[in-house]
């Protein structure tokens, strides 16, 4: 029964579930990319992306100065077909896609040097 219950607690946050929505559509995602989706800060992110590890629902990896996460692999398969029927018609997940495409138009460091620097990506 814990395990259920750690799952169920980890998406028990608006924007973890917006984290794993994001993360159910793309491979992986780069920190400073879930950062930027959410407007939120990045150590409110880190927060969020520990209580997600902690659940079992991501896994990241490091690749130089970035730590990318994606879904874990032993994500529920029953868990993500309810989670995609019943975000499927969420404005705020909608939203989150087409700030993605944008965010995905840029290199990760260009990102996080426009979150440092408030400025516009060039793409």
């Amino acid at each position: 029964m814990e395990t259920p219950l750690t799952m169920v607690k980890g998406l028990a946050d608006g924007n973890r579930m917006r984290i794993v929505a994001a993360l159910m559509e793309r491979d992986e995602l780069c920190v400073c990319q879930l950062i930027e989706m959410l407007g939120i800060a990045g150590a409110t992110v880190s927060r969020h992306m520990s209580i997600l590890q902690a659940a079992r629902l991501v896994q990241n990896r490091k690749q130089g100065r970035w730590v990318y996460y994606r879904l874990a692999d032993q994500f529920p398969d029953l868990l993500q077909k309810w989670l995609r029927d019943s975000l499927a018609a969420s404005a705020t997940i909608q939203a989150d896609r087409n700030s993605l495409e944008a965010i995905l138009a840029c290199e990760p460091d260009e990102v996080c040097r426009r979150q440092r620097e408030n400025a516009e990506c060039s793409a």
